[in-house]
């Protein structure tokens, strides 16, 4: 994407969009100071302050995808022959060119959700925003959609299941947002109109392929047309492929790209999506919103939303008052949107605010992370939010929920000890600001998305500061044993008059400072992340 669209190239690329004014005068796309344009972004854009304090949000990844207890990309593996994916599909719910996703999505019955006991939960354990997913890569928008017959309410629970979560986490006194990855369905889904290319069923097209709205008659789906679910053939595999070896690798080099793009000689794909966007926003007026993307998508039709979004706040609140969150921001981006840093670490304390968003397990709900106990702990949580938050960023979490729309044991437990942490050193987190270093220890982390992997823990030395109040914050990401020396706040290097030093929880403690180090006495420490408070004068944010 080019540094800044000139303006005539975005307004001429909304204009093709049909009767593109009168949308705009029947408020279906908001028009006001905001204009679709990169500057335009930046120039009004203001990172809210409730997003500034509120530091963690809990997100429901939560769709049809979660049915199956597989983990994530369902919707695109059972089409792929020989992953696990497509293995569990054939054993449980047949041969994807007779039950394909589209099933899977009535599948999906919610029918022992209780958002409200959930919400208590996620509130306990430090929530100060909710974020649901509102349409992912499978296409179904989980909400009363205007411009999408493959929704939540004619499909699967028959529920608005945005709608209720909005309620349910207003009626708690939380921010909502929405999270929207529909604009990768359309190559994403491509598998689902491929074939097998090996075994008895060689050749044959799976379900997306073949089936059209009229053979629906008499079946569940009658008056939905499969083809605006898996989106239309944009990249079909050709035939003749006879080992899965090749199958694998023409999805690779073709629909497994990350594609920002609109789909080949289908404008429209990327005009209903705006549709979609603009009606999702309007009707649930979210203070957040998720764009999986990197920054935005479909060139002067993202920027459109963005706009939009922007403008309807303007509308809602006389300013901009939202967040809108996508990764891998270019400078000209920078301050225009916050940035999103998905499953990875930061290495640097940030100017502005930004946010990571990372899951206690896969993003969709697994069975395997339960009963081989491979969830992240409430340990790793708090290390990483006060890794974040000392960067200047927040952490949402998400915490997946089965099909019928509970959460395991393990994820209840998790969930609890968040809460016993928050409800002593909650105070250090909510609210506060960066420090003028965010903290100092030997572990060394690379920045960048999608590397959580390869992190192998922290070590007692490494701690995090945050300012709130006139004290500073310290939070020790391993528990020491014994006496701590802190570098960056010996005299020579922090200027500050120390007063009083406590635990969190526990009460005073001894310390003594040098030019060199502060050092304190850690023996009777809590058992994960303690957290000191220092009070004193001349304490004062980055």
């Amino acid at each position: 994407m080019p540094g800044g669209w000139h303006r005539r190239g975005v307004l001429a690329g909304l204009a093709a969009m049909p009767a593109m004014p009168a949308l705009a005068r029947r408020g279906v796309v908001e028009t006001g100071p905001v204009q679709p344009t990169w500057p335009s972004l930046v120039e009004h854009y203001r990172y809210p302050d409730w997003f500034r304090d509120a530091k963690f949000g809990i997100w429901s990844h939560w769709g049809p995808q979660s049915v199956p207890e597989q983990g994530d990309w369902y919707g695109r593996f059972l089409y792929m022959q020989g992953h696990p994916m497509y293995r569990h599909h054939l054993e449980t719910y047949g041969h994807p060119a007779d039950t394909g996703m589209m099933e899977i999505q009535n599948r999906w019955t919610a029918d022992r959700w209780d958002p409200d006991a959930l919400m208590k939960r996620f509130v306990k354990a430090g929530a100060k925003y909710f974020v649901s997913l509102a349409c992912h890569h499978d296409n179904l928008d989980c909400y009363d959609s205007a411009h999408h017959a493959w929704n939540s309410m004619r499909v699967g629970p028959k529920r608005d299941v945005v709608g209720i979560w909005a309620k349910t986490a207003r009626a708690a006194g939380l921010r909502f947002g929405v999270s929207n990855h529909a604009s990768h369905a359309w190559h994403w889904y491509q598998p689902a109109y491929g074939y097998d290319p090996e075994g008895p069923r060689k050749g044959q097209r799976y379900d997306a392929y073949r089936l059209t709205a009229a053979d629906g008659r008499g079946k569940w789906w009658q008056g939905l047309d499969p083809q605006a679910l898996y989106t239309g053939r944009h990249m079909v595999a050709p035939d003749g492929l006879d080992t899965i070896a090749a199958m694998d690798a023409w999805h690779t080099a073709h629909d497994g790209q990350w594609i920002e793009t609109a789909p080949p000689g289908d404008a429209r794909y990327a005009r209903q999506w705006l549709l979609r966007q603009a009606d999702l926003v309007e009707k649930y007026r979210p203070d957040f919103c998720y764009m999986d993307n990197y920054e935005l998508p479909f060139g002067p039709i993202g920027l459109a939303a963005a706009a939009d979004y922007y403008n309807r706040s303007i509308r809602w609140h006389g300013k901009v008052d939202v967040v809108l969150t996508a990764k891998q921001l270019k400078p000209y981006a920078r301050f225009g949107l916050v940035q999103d840093v998905e499953r990875g670490f930061s290495d640097r304390l940030w100017e502005e605010p930004w946010q990571t968003d990372t899951c206690i397990g896969d993003w969709f709900y697994n069975r395997a992370r339960f009963t081989d106990r491979s969830y992240k702990s409430a340990e790793d949580v708090v290390q990483r939010l006060a890794d974040v938050v000392s960067k200047n960023g927040n952490l949402l979490l998400s915490i997946p929920q089965r099909g019928d729309g509970t959460i395991d044991a393990e994820e209840e437990r998790i969930l609890d000890d968040l809460a016993g942490w928050m409800a002593v050193n909650g105070s250090a987190i909510f609210g506060s600001r960066p420090f003028h270093v965010y903290g100092e220890g030997p572990t060394q982390l690379a920045t960048g998305m999608q590397n959580e992997g390869a992190f192998k823990g922290f070590d007692a030395r490494d701690v995090r500061f945050t300012v709130k109040g006139g004290a500073l914050y310290i939070f020790f990401l391993k528990p020491p044993r014994g006496r701590a020396a802190i570098a960056a706040l010996g005299s020579k290097r922090w200027q500050a008059q120390v007063e009083r030093v406590s635990v969190l929880g526990s009460g005073q403690i001894e310390y003594g400072r040098s030019a060199d180090a502060l050092e304190l006495d850690m023996t009777n420490s809590p058992d994960f992340v303690p957290v000191v408070r220092i009070d004193g004068r001349g304490i004062v944010p980055a």
